[in-house]
């Protein structure tokens, strides 16, 4: 453990005082035979760490937790193999079948909606899409998350779009907000990455992906508000560009910020080296910094 100090220390968006680091010590020692996400759940109740809505900040206790095993403060249990049982395959069937050919312009189809995925079927219709469509296929999301059908006003599904946790660290974003690594760490989920957009592969609607952005950025807060209880002020995307050109996203007024440096979403020791990816981000306030830095309360 780094040196112990009365003084509250900020690990995984949180303070936690030296007491609270010594009772997650001895939590941990007096029950080994708990998973991991069981001791994640148990210390989020213990320490009421919660979001707005009052759901366990699990991913960021866990996150917390292989920090200090990584400091030798605690003694994890083993991590459980995964077994593909363990999470329904993704099989394709006829419901996302290729369709006829839908051509022409966004005005032949109007009113374009985002329909928000809310049931379970619609969740597994989302996902059956994205990973036979999309090149990058399905992951499951990181975090807190907003799935989107695209619906003509004929309601036709059109595509599927995805917003979910941002990045850790970007060198060209954080520079550009001003983020200290205090801010970052502290208010992080106030912005979201757009991870995942699909317009169907027999879709040829001109200006359609703009369009999309446009009504995405003017309800993604609304939406985010009423599941989680907080509003983000701000959206990133990255763009492959030995793929495509990001011309949806210029269209839409995005910002083009610099490249990724290759690495994971959270990755900090560089272990993991990709493909560098263009940066686009969209600020969903005016004041979108002083949010970020704390010189405004976010809502």
């Amino acid at each position: 453990m780094e040196k112990q100090t009365d003084e509250p220390v900020l690990i995984c968006g949180r303070y936690f005082t030296l007491q609270e680091l010594l009772e997650i010590q001895e939590t941990a020692r007096m029950f080994p035979k708990l998973s991991r996400a069981e001791l994640a759940n148990t210390l989020c109740e213990n320490l009421d760490w919660v979001t707005p809505t009052g759901q366990y900040k699990k991913i960021s206790c866990l996150q917390l937790l292989e920090k200090l095993e990584g400091q030798d403060f605690i003694t994890l249990p083993a991590k459980r193999e995964y077994k593909s049982g363990n999470r329904k395959e993704i099989r394709f069937g006829p419901r996302t079948a290729p369709a006829l050919l839908v051509e022409g312009f966004v005005a032949d189809y109007e009113p374009i909606s985002l329909e928000p995925v809310r049931m379970g079927s619609d969740f597994e219709l989302w996902n059956e899409y994205v990973h036979r469509y999309h090149t990058l296929g399905y992951k499951h999301p990181f975090g807190a998350n907003q799935r989107y059908f695209i619906v003509s006003g004929a309601g036709q599904k059109l595509g599927c779009l995805l917003f979910a946790a941002s990045a850790w660290a970007l060198a060209a974003r954080d520079e550009w907000i001003g983020w200290t690594e205090v801010d970052r760490s502290r208010r992080l989920n106030l912005v979201l990455n757009n991870t995942r957009f699909l317009i169907f592969p027999w879709v040829h609607v001109k200006n359609l992906a703009s369009k999309v952005l446009s009504l995405a950025v003017k309800r993604i807060r609304r939406d985010w508000q009423e599941r989680y209880g907080y509003s983000p002020v701000l959206l990133e995307t990255f763009v492959d560009t030995e793929k495509y050109r990001g011309l949806s996203y210029q269209a839409a007024n995005w910002i083009r910020l610099g490249e990724t440096a290759g690495r994971g979403r959270m990755d900090r020791h560089t272990k993991r080296l990709l493909t560098r990816k263009h940066i686009y981000v969209y600020p969903l306030v005016a004041d979108f910094r002083a949010y970020l830095k704390g010189e405004t309360a976010h809502e």
